[in-house]
């Protein structure tokens, strides 16, 4: 049986895996591509060219498909937390749950109800109500893309509840000490900006190949302009908030700092490891872990606590602990994790057999309200899910893995700086048509967007193993015990259907592209809502 139920975790985290790559390869687009056809469109609203309309409908049509095949993907993911993931859900679903219902009821709403007027509206309604029912679109996706994320931080960082001990569930005690923590928060905004980043090298792409084969050079270049100005903000910004982020992981996920930067023994002024060559083992004992690194002395000391000289703990002080530093070893926290469970235990044995004041002892060490309770509540319920691991080296995450997606990240991330300020500024000067090595860079890079993207979700979601709740619950005892055979078979139907859909959202978005932007008909008189200033010019 437990056999047959690890089986079934793996074969969940796998197919939860597959899921969330495919849908990852959706959403980046939409986020960013809404607020683009939203800016090109008011474009057109404030000069009334007939150009910018037909330039927004191009770029509409592909983020219309790219949104449909994103909005599939999505709700399988979500569902996969009541199927495969029902022990988790039962013991977090309050808080999980409650970012989750937002989203449904706030953002998907206003996104899927304005989206049918952005597409089938362009005839039907004036253009201010056009142009705002695309930008309440663009604002609804975003707003789907925060409640997710305030869901995904709080398995990072769990704040804002606190342990029912009669229901044996974690119940939210503030909602916005979930929605505004600091990994919520710079989440979101180095999320959004990446993903920004993503559209803007897309569009930055697609009019380059316009430009390489010498078709609709004007929609191109003006399309380029906005783009890589748009994409050049949100790259510096991605790169803000990623610095950031670092400094967030070093205070709350010490093990996955120490883990994408292979930093075996805590130092003081840790530098930071450009580059370099990584054991393949990545266990606590096996020595030194980066061959051949590069370094910047005391980087990581900078970027992690804003002092040169500060002590970054590696994976040695956090396995075996470090009494200097006060680091608690795993095998320390593990004790205290399993002294939690024994009063779990303690507490099911009173209750069934009816012993009240063995009850009350079991309460009073969980009320927060109480010294005995809070002291208990830090000291030990903080380590709950450390009594479910066997062996302290369960707590390091693979290291090469973290590692080299970290460098993929950042290096894509610098690269992205780069094309976009020197595209921007070859395109504005008018020279950028003559240099078809630049042009054929940028169309590469899309792929390449996609490879960072991917890159920093699973530097996210692989750090954070072996927990599916950060130091409250393994992965090991998330997952439903249903057979595992059951989820293999659905692993390789989802499989074969998202591959399906990938393939077709990708034929037909060539097609589109090779087909070029519709011949629309300029508007007649009575949809001319152009501001008064803008018809005076043109007279």
């Amino acid at each position: 049986m437990i056999s047959d139920y690890l089986q079934t975790v793996d074969w969940s985290r796998a197919q939860f895996a597959l899921t969330a790559i495919y849908h990852w390869l959706f959403v980046p687009l939409t986020l960013g591509l809404s607020v683009l056809v939203a800016i090109m469109e008011t474009k057109y609203y404030r000069s009334g060219e007939e150009f910018w309309r037909r330039t927004t409908r191009f770029w509409m049509r592909l983020f219309g498909i790219n949104f449909a095949i994103g909005v599939a993907t999505g709700l399988i993911l979500e569902f996969e937390f009541g199927t495969n993931w029902s022990n988790y859900s039962y013991f977090v679903g309050d808080i999980f749950g409650a970012p989750l219902a937002v989203e449904g009821i706030m953002a998907f709403f206003l996104e899927t109800t304005f989206i049918a007027v952005m597409f089938f509206g362009w005839e039907k309604v004036s253009r201010r109500a056009h142009l705002a029912s695309t930008w309440l679109t663009a604002v609804g996706a975003n707003l789907s893309a925060l409640w997710i994320l305030v869901a995904n931080a709080w398995m990072q960082y769990p704040v804002g509840c606190t342990f029912n001990l009669r229901t044996v569930r974690n119940e939210m005690t503030s909602f916005w000490e979930v929605a505004l923590s600091p990994v919520a928060l710079n989440k979101f905004f180095h999320t959004v900006a990446s993903s920004f980043t993503l559209a803007a090298l897309f569009v930055v792409g697609v009019s380059a190949w316009y430009l390489l084969r010498g078709r609709e050079e004007k929609m191109a270049r003006r399309s380029l302009a906005v783009a890589s100005a748009f994409g050049f903000v949100f790259a510096v910004l991605t790169a803000v908030t990623g610095d950031k982020s670092g400094a967030v992981i070093a205070r709350v996920q010490p093990m996955k700092l120490a883990a994408m930067e292979a930093l075996y023994e805590g130092t003081e002024g840790a530098p930071l490891t450009v580059m370099g060559f990584v054991s393949p083992c990545g266990r606590p004992d096996d020595g030194p872990l980066v061959r051949y690194g590069i370094d910047i002395p005391k980087l990581l000391s900078i970027m992690s606590f804003r002092d040169k000289n500060a002590f970054v703990p590696g994976i040695r002080d956090l396995v075996y602990g470090n009494e200097e530093r006060g680091i608690l070893s795993a095998d320390q926290k593990m004790a205290r994790g399993r002294v939690v469970i024994g009063e779990l235990g303690r507490y099911r044995e009173a209750r069934d057999t009816g012993d009240r004041k063995a009850m009350a002892a079991v309460e009073r060490k969980f009320d927060p309200s109480t010294p005995e309770g809070e002291e208990f509540l830090r000291e030990y319920f903080a380590y709950f899910g450390y009594g479910y691991l066997e062996s302290p080296g369960q707590i390091v995450p693979n290291v090469p893995v973290l590692f080299y997606s970290f460098r993929v990240m950042v290096g894509a991330g610098v690269l992205f700086i780069l094309l976009l300020a020197t595209v921007w500024w070859l395109n504005r000067r008018d020279r950028l048509v003559g240099k078809r090595w630049l042009l054929w860079t940028c169309v590469w890079m899309i792929p390449v967007a996609y490879i960072a993207s991917q890159a920093g979700w699973v530097l996210t979601e692989v750090g954070r193993q072996p927990w599916a709740i950060q130091n409250l619950m393994p992965v090991g005892i998330a997952a439903s015990k249903i057979p595992a055979g059951s989820v293999g078979v659905t692993f390789f139907l989802f499989l074969a259907l998202f591959t399906a859909l990938f393939v077709a959202e990708v034929s037909i978005l060539l097609r589109q592209i090779r087909l070029g932007p519709e011949r629309v008909e300029s508007p007649g008189p009575e949809t001319d809502f152009r501001p008064a200033s803008a018809k005076g010019r043109e007279l």
